[in-house]
């Protein structure tokens, strides 16, 4: 049985992503052109590219 107070670390995990999304999406609502660029993905994201080494994966790298 689950308790509905109950909070888990998914529930972070969650709250997080939706707050990205909403990054995302107001930042996609601003833009100019029909799509935001990899560049400004990452920068709503806040990755961070350091050297030439990428501490998180950027957008670009998982598209095809």
């Amino acid at each position: 049985m689950v308790m509905l107070g109950t909070r888990t670390v998914s529930d972070h995990v969650a709250l997080a992503e939706i707050e990205l999304c909403g990054e995302l999406m107001i930042a996609a609502s601003a833009a100019i052109g029909e799509r935001l660029s990899a560049d400004r993905i990452d920068e709503v994201l806040n990755v961070r590219v350091i050297a030439e080494r990428t501490t998180v994966p950027r957008q670009a790298d998982h598209r095809g």
